[in-house]
C-alpha cells in the first residue's frame, strides 16, 4: 500500500498502471507477487538489489509502447518516422 506514493520503480509507474486497470487489492497482490519474484532471484543468485527509479522505469514504458505503435503500424501497411523535438 506504501508503494501507492513512492518514488521507486515498483511503485512509481507500477503500481499505479495497475490499479488503474484493476482494483487496489489485486494490484496489491500482483505488486506483492512481483516483489517476491525479485528477492527470490536475488536470493538464489546472490545479486544486489539496485533500484533504477521511476525516470528508468516511465522511458522504459515509453520504448515499449513506441515499439508496440511501430509493429501496429507495420502490419497495417504504415511506416512511423519520429518527429524532431525542439529543445
Amino acid at each position: 500500500m506504501s508503494l501507492a506514493r513512492n518514488g521507486s520503480a515498483l511503485g512509481a509507474s507500477f503500481y499505479r498502471r495497475l490499479c488503474s486497470r484493476m482494483d487496489k487489492p489485486r494490484a496489491n497482490t500482483a505488486v506483492a507477487h512481483k516483489l517476491t519474484r525479485m528477492v527470490y532471484f536475488m536470493l538464489t543468485r546472490g545479486e544486489a538489489f539496485v533500484d533504477q527509479g521511476q525516470q528508468h522505469y516511465e522511458e522504459q514504458q515509453r520504448q515499449r509502447a513506441v515499439a508496440a505503435l511501430r509493429r501496429r503500424a507495420t502490419a497495417l501497411g504504415f511506416q512511423i518516422t519520429p518527429a524532431v523535438q525542439l529543445a
